[in-house]
C-alpha cells in the first residue's frame, strides 16, 4: 500500500514521432456554451447567436463559433500533449472543414510530426503536431498543426508539485 501516481501527461522524451492519440473525452456542444462563447470573445456576428437571422443562410440554423470548435479541441488534447508545456509556440494551417452546430459532439485526435530538442532550454523540447476534430459522424469540422515546449522528464519545474499534506490520508479517516 502507498501512494501511487495518477496520470503525469506526457514529457518530451515520451513523444514519438508518428504516434497518434485519441483523445479520451468527447465534447457536446449545447447553445449555452455557443452563446457564452459570444459574449466572452464579444463575437458580434449574428449567425451565432440570432436564429431569424441563421434561418437565412444555406445552414439554416446558427453556427457554433469556430474559435471555441478550435478551443475545444485544443481543450481535448491536454491530457494527451500538453500536460506538461509551458509554453505554446503556434498554431498553424487552421482549417474549419465542417459545420459545427449545438447539440454535435466533437472528438479529436493527435499525430506528431516533429520533435527536437530545445537549444536555449536544457530542460524541455519542442513538439509540433496536427489535430483534427471530428463530429458524432465522424465528419472532420475542423484541423491545425500545433507547436509547444514540453517539459523533459527530469526538469526540476516538475518536482515535487504536489504539496505534503500537514496529516497524511489514512483508511480510518
Amino acid at each position: 500500500m502507498g501512494v501511487r501516481p495518477g496520470w503525469q501527461g506526457r514529457f518530451f522524451e515520451d513523444f514519438e514521432i508518428g504516434d497518434i492519440y485519441q483523445h479520451p473525452l468527447g465534447r457536446t456542444v449545447s447553445e449555452a456554451d455557443n452563446t457564452w462563447f459570444t459574449l466572452l470573445t464579444m463575437n458580434t456576428n449574428q449567425m451565432h447567436f440570432n436564429s431569424e437571422y441563421a434561418a437565412r443562410s444555406e445552414f439554416g440554423r446558427p453556427l457554433v463559433v469556430s474559435t471555441l470548435t478550435v478551443a475545444i479541441a485544443v481543450g481535448q488534447s491536454v491530457t494527451d500533449l500538453t500536460q506538461n508545456a509551458f509554453a505554446n509556440l503556434g498554431w498553424d494551417d487552421i482549417r474549419m472543414t465542417h459545420p459545427v452546430f449545438a447539440g454535435d459532439t466533437l472528438w479529436s485526435e493527435s499525430i506528431v510530426l516533429e520533435k527536437r530538442e530545445s537549444a536555449s532550454r536544457p530542460h524541455a523540447g519542442i513538439v509540433t503536431v496536427r489535430t483534427r476534430t471530428v463530429n458524432q459522424d465522424g465528419k472532420e469540422v475542423c484541423s491545425f498543426k500545433r507547436t509547444f515546449y514540453v517539459y523533459r522528464r527530469d526538469a526540476e519545474q516538475v518536482e515535487d508539485v504536489f504539496p505534503t499534506a500537514e496529516q497524511p490520508l489514512t483508511l480510518e479517516d
